[in-house]
């Protein structure tokens, strides 16, 4: 029998404590996002209009250590900006050095994301912070506890009234994070560079693209639109049995098994190791695991076959792969610590 997960529960009360009535932004200047070319425009909840002062209090809480139990995790501790807000781990470390069960997925353009985690239980980037905070292996927290630690601090007393016209509150907390998070844009790689600047691209990673776009190995059949995912849920086969449940974990169905959101590829070069267990190390791996066709497991997308890919074909999707990167987002000032 399939548990049902705990974090369901808080955000079902997260949804019941977070959706009081609250004054719009005291500063009703909106905050425009430099949105790249060929990005569509970003939905953004009714109640949290991005402002100026709302994005600066959500980067303070992003990179505070206080919201952990220990204080020694911050929202930052598991998404680095110069790993495209990843961690470079198979799976992260939390409060008190304990071990997680997954890989911490990328943040870029995590605003456009309709669900969030990879078996898409969060709903919502106002109440996913539910998850981390009270898991025991990430901060180990709760939400009235963190916030009646900030709270104390007059310096989020004033931004909290600055941002949202109240008192620092769970709303607050979860509201601004929300809002600091839709900025984390990414959209600037050099394959961006070659389609809508007319900048000059390597041949091989134009051949890889042909090739990620074409009925030979139909990458694009998952990893499409602007942010390369089509934010479905798919088991690639990655093993014949699995001890993490994927999506079943909250549909409670046998079919989605070994089922995860299919992740962006943007800056997938950057954010290694791969998968939902962080258990492939290298972009060459993941693909000879779709030229091999998967594992066989009986929720395995069945697009997923043996593509007998040559040398020269897997080297120029590695070449397109890398030029996903986008090198000024891991640079930006503006996503990083004071």
């Amino acid at each position: 029998m399939i548990a049902f997960p705990r974090y369901i529960i808080l955000w079902v009360l997260a949804c019941l404590v977070l959706s009081c009535e609250s004054d719009p932004c005291n500063d009703a200047t909106v905050y425009e996002l430099d949105l790249p070319a060929g990005f569509p425009a970003m939905p953004v909840p009714e109640g949290n209009e991005l402002t100026q002062a709302r994005i600066t209090l959500g980067k303070q809480l992003f990179y505070d250590k206080r919201l952990s139990r220990d204080g020694q995790i911050a929202c930052a501790s598991c998404h680095l900006q110069e790993l495209a807000f990843t961690d470079g781990e198979a799976v992260s470390i939390g409060a008190q050095g304990r071990t997680g069960f997954r890989n911490a997925p990328s943040l870029a353009n995590v605003g456009y994301h309709p669900y969030l985690f990879r078996e898409g239980g969060g709903i919502s980037l106002e109440t996913q912070v539910l998850g981390p905070l009270e898991d025991s292996t990430e901060m180990a927290f709760n939400m009235l506890e963190a916030v009646n630690r900030l709270k104390e601090f007059p310096e989020y007393q004033a931004q909290a009234e600055q941002a949202y016209d109240q008192e620092f509150s769970a709303f607050v907390l979860t509201r601004a994070l929300g809002a600091f998070q839709r900025t984390l844009i990414s959209g600037e790689s050099a394959y961006d560079q070659y389609l809508y600047a007319g900048a000059v691209l390597d041949s091989a990673a134009i051949r890889g693209a042909i090739l990620f776009n074409g009925d030979k190995a139909q990458c694009s059949s998952c990893h499409s639109g602007f942010n390369y995912t089509d934010y479905s849920f798919q088991n690639i086969g990655l093993y014949d049995e699995y001890s993490d449940l994927g999506r079943a974990r909250v549909s409670l169905d046998l079919a989605d098994i070994g089922k995860f959101k299919v992740p962006s590829l943007r800056n997938v070069a950057l954010t290694a190791p791969y998968m939902h267990d962080g258990s492939i190390q290298r972009l060459e791996q993941i693909i000879e695991h779709y030229d091999h066709g998967g594992q066989g497991h009986i929720n395995q997308n069945p697009a997923i076959v043996p593509l007998g890919l040559s040398t020269d074909e897997k080297a120029d999707l590695l070449a397109f792969l890398e030029s996903l990167s986008d090198l000024n987002f891991i640079s930006k000032p503006e996503f990083g610590p004071e």
